[in-house]
């Protein structure tokens, strides 16, 4: 394949805080993760880049190592640097155990930054579910070789977490630390799945740009004793995760009951089994997914 032409690539900022390695690697990042650069495509020697952005060879070598860590260019001795792949990580949401776990059952090493931990005003129907507004609000982005993988916003009930700081959090387990300091272990839970698109905030904390689909997973949960333990959103890039669900019988049911606000489970409608209306949603959601991609 020929070597891709980045003539429409944005200057550079030299007079900004930013270093100029880190915007380099911005904007071929870009242009990989909105496929202007599509797996597979040739990039531009070191010189020739050099000569594009107007920097020293050691500085488009620091962007290519980057874009290679995680995992969005290959690289070879004597080879240009070409787009690799999209890399799909993988989550099975009906499971009450959170992404650092199934990261880490997987082999996966997921970075976590604390952004905020601290008491907030929640909105009405978190309050609600609590039966509080005493509560703690945590945001947290998540990392998978440097690159943003997902935005999360919990809820916690701030009388059961006395003590709880921003540094225990930190590329840590949530459930593990409420199990370990305060003996509070992931009970049942409901989790839902939409397809939404990046506002101007959560692009800037995404690392995309706005209007690109996200896949945006919200959830409640209980504790072992059945009382109420997280309300959490997580924004995840579409591209980078697949969501598996695990699809049983009627009479297997594993949808927990939150409250007694929990619905009945349905019976089917119109003859369609559980497995059909898992693979309608399915449909629906790539549907909507589809539908944001072709407005962004």
């Amino acid at each position: 394949m020929a070597p891709a032409t980045h003539d429409a690539l944005p200057d550079l900022d030299r007079a900004g805080d930013i270093p100029l390695h880190a915007q380099v690697a911005s904007r071929l990042r870009g242009y990989i993760r909105t496929n202007k650069l599509a797996a597979g495509a040739v990039l531009p020697s070191e010189a020739a880049l050099c000569d594009r952005f107007g920097v020293a060879r050691s500085v488009v070598r620091q962007a290519l190592a980057a874009l290679a860590a995680e995992g969005l260019i290959q690289r070879e001795t004597g080879r240009p640097a070409t787009v690799a792949a999209p890399q799909e990580h993988r989550r099975l949401v009906q499971r009450s155990t959170g992404l650092y776990e199934q990261f880490a059952q997987s082999g996966v090493a997921l970075r976590t930054r604390v952004l905020a931990l601290g008491p907030a005003e929640p909105p009405a129907e978190v309050a609600e579910f609590f039966g509080t507004t005493r509560l703690l609000m945590l945001e947290r982005l998540r990392h998978v070789a440097e690159a943003p993988l997902a935005y999360v916003r919990t809820w916690l009930p701030a009388d059961a977490v006395p003590g709880l700081r921003a540094e225990h959090l930190a590329d840590a387990s949530l459930h593990g630390v409420l199990t370990r300091q305060f003996g509070l272990r992931p009970g049942a839970g409901r989790n839902q799945i939409r397809a939404v698109a990046a506002n101007s905030e959560l692009a800037a904390l995404l690392d995309t740009q706005t209007g690109t689909p996200l896949l945006m997973l919200q959830g409640q949960g209980m504790d072992q004793h059945g009382k109420p333990l997280e309300w959490f959103t997580t924004w995840h890039r579409a591209e980078q995760l697949v969501f598996d669900v695990d699809v049983s019988m009627g009479h297997e049911s594993v949808q927990p009951r939150l409250h007694e606000t929990a619905p009945e489970p349905q019976a089917p409608v119109n003859g369609q089994d559980p497995l059909a209306r898992a693979q309608a949603l399915v449909a629906e959601l790539s549907a909507e997914l589809a539908r944001l991609r072709g407005q962004s």
